[in-house]
């Protein structure tokens, strides 16, 4: 077969090679910004339950 001919389907191939790879990024993309968001969300929790235990602890010392 020659380059060119009316059977050849290599750019489509290519196409849908470089758009499943741009899809995998993408879903690594949007599962570290999740789980970072979730890090996040555990570390501002966990300041939160320090911030409220330590002011009940000011506040039980003062009486």
């Amino acid at each position: 077969m020659t380059d060119g001919d009316w059977n050849d389907d290599s750019d489509y191939r290519d196409a849908v090679r470089r758009a499943e790879r741009a899809e995998r990024t993408g879903w690594r993309l949007i599962a570290g910004t999740t789980g970072l968001i979730g890090l996040v969300l555990v570390i501002l929790a966990v300041v939160c339950v320090v911030a409220v235990v330590a002011g009940l602890y000011l506040v039980m010392t003062i009486n």
